[in-house]
């Protein structure tokens, strides 16, 4: 039963969709209900409802909770909810959350082989073979660190020698005097792909993203049933897929259908992260705003970039080899080989760690790079969503969050794991306790949380901008060409306003030219200045003589 205008019906409101969403300004959301009676749909209305109220939303086709419904097709409908069902979600709602603090489910957390399920953040502690691993990396002896730290060498010793642990004061004054151990590990996102079901790209774009909408090259897709990809200077580096307006064959109105998913690739989140530097926000500020719009995370991918070569691929594949580790998960593979640079994956989605040679991995492509070894975790829907809701909702540091899972979910040993450890009830507990673990492992594992998250901010290149023009605009500027337009393309480039970031742009790109121009003509053995000089003599003296009219 239902109330429609104050006239009861024995109609059961059914869910058919949402229809647009508004969330951001009102917190409602514009859904599509179904009357049914009788196993059929009488009649259909538009109806917007609070997205409070409603929660989460229900399948389509299923009852929604609906008990009055109120307006009129010129003013639109509103529905209100059954008061004593929305209580009962709270209820609900409630009664599951105590369950789970009971249970110490937490999201990503395991057991970590420890008697006492915990919600903290766990990281092993620092041994004796960390810091003679620590002393050779810095390249000094003993008595150097001794002296550096300004503690006594015999200190040192016993550390070393297992007759004395390591302190935290400790960690904290080598770190002090040695301040590139806090800079060898560098955490940073290196894609994140986050889908919004009740917005268009055009939406993204302008409202999330706030970024300009003609720096987007529109394009058809057949990607993830989409129909449409909007890409940042025509690249998928920073795209967004969506569905194009189509007309309707019946009524020849243009219809849009909403959901789309945002794509930031590796250089994607650069490139990203110059734009939120400019907007005054982070990455963290940045999912709460797509929280806003309902923004789901779909991947999130977390590099840990060691910068030192702490980590040595070779060593890790032989350990796997080896059979030197542990993993949660029961599925590994290793690829590549020496001289291109190894790949060993640890699990599949929705939750993948990759270790690999990204220096390597770089100058194959052509590039550069400071970062030796890199070890990701790739994250899928839920995977991705339970790190974000840590890491915004429980005041955790994203630095602790990443290494904790590392340390939780992969384990690298120096000798071979006995097949009958493996079958323990607590085999982690018995590994740690019984097997000697590899130091630099380790020792990644146990410094990692003093580690930073980086930005780097990445600007968008004239030699970017070339390759999207050679690529993406040059064909149709030769169609206008052909088709006797050129004049008008001419006229519109020279009377352009370019804004302050494009004159920048052609400012340096200018002085890069001149500069580099200067460089070939001095290793010619030729003055620059002086050949300008003496060109410009003659070209008067011949002017001149020729008795020009101009």
């Amino acid at each position: 039963m239902i109330t429609i205008n104050n006239e009861p019906k024995a109609y059961t409101p059914i869910f058919l969709g949402t229809t647009q969403h508004s969330l951001r300004l009102s917190l409602e959301i514009l859904i599509l209900v179904g009357m049914k009676l009788n196993d059929e749909i009488i009649e259909t209305y538009n109806v917007t409802v609070s997205a409070i109220e409603l929660g989460q939303l229900p399948s389509i086709g299923s009852e929604i909770a609906i008990d009055e419904i109120t307006g009129s097709e010129l003013s639109g409908f509103k529905a209100k909810l059954k008061q004593s069902d929305a209580q009962m979600q709270n209820t609900a709602s409630t009664e599951l959350e105590k369950l789970v603090d009971l249970k110490n489910v937490g999201r990503y957390q395991l057991l970590k082989g420890k008697n006492i399920m915990t919600q903290e953040l766990n990281v092993p502690t620092l041994t004796n073979n960390n810091l003679i691993l620590m002393r050779q990396m810095l390249g000094v002896t003993q008595k150097e660190l001794s002296v550096t730290m300004g503690i006594n060498e015999k200190t040192i010793r016993r550390i070393e020698n297992k007759e004395q642990g390591i302190s935290e004061r400790f960690v904290n004054k080598l770190l002090a005097v040695y301040p590139e151990l806090a800079q060898i590990i560098e955490v940073q996102f290196d894609w994140v792909s986050l889908t919004f079901p009740d917005l268009t790209s055009k939406q993204v774009i302008d409202d999330v993203l706030r970024l300009k909408d003609n720096l987007f090259l529109e394009r058809p897709t057949s990607q993830n049933f989409y129909t449409r990809e909007m890409a940042f200077a025509g690249e998928k580096n920073i795209y967004i897929q969506d569905f194009a307006p189509v007309k309707n064959p019946e009524t020849q109105a243009i219809e849009q259908k909403f959901g789309t998913t945002l794509y930031l690739t590796g250089k994607g989140t650069r490139l990203f992260e110059k734009a939120l530097l400019e907007q005054s926000m982070n990455w963290h500020n940045f999912f709460e705003k797509a929280r806003q719009y309902r923004g789901h995370l779909t991947r999130l991918d977390i590099a840990i970039n060691d910068k030192w070569g702490l980590l040595n691929m070779n060593d890790l594949v032989k350990a796997v080899q080896e059979k030197r580790f542990w993993s949660k998960s029961k599925s590994y593979a290793v690829h590549g080989n020496v001289d291109d640079g190894w790949t060993v994956d640890f699990g599949k989605s929705p939750f993948v760690i990759r270790a690999y040679d990204k220096h390597k991995e770089q100058a194959n492509k052509g590039y550069d790079t400071d970062v030796k070894t890199r070890v990701e975790l790739e994250l899928h829907q839920d995977k991705a969503e339970y790190v974000l809701d840590e890491w915004l909702n429980h005041d955790k540091k994203l630095v602790d969050i990443t290494f904790d899972i590392l340390y939780t979910y992969l384990w690298f040993t120096d000798e071979p794991i006995d097949a009958q450890k493996l079958k323990s009830a607590k085999v982690r507990e018995v590994i740690e306790q019984t097997v000697e673990p590899m130091p630099a492992w380790s020792l990644l594992t146990a410094l990692g949380n003093r580690m930073k998250f980086v930005r780097q901010p990445k600007k968008q290149s004239v030699e970017r901008i070339e390759k999207w023009v050679l690529q993406s605009v040059v064909p149709s500027l030769a169609v206008l060409k052909k088709t006797g337009h050129w004049h008008e393309i001419i006229e519109a480039i020279n009377s352009v306003e370019l804004s302050a970031e494009h004159q920048k742009l052609v400012k340096a790109n200018l002085v890069n030219a001149i500069t580099q121009a200067k460089s070939v003509l001095h290793q010619g053995n030729i003055n620059f200045d002086k050949e300008k000089e003496k060109y410009d003599e003659e070209t008067a003296e011949f002017e001149k003589k020729a008795n020009l009219p101009f």
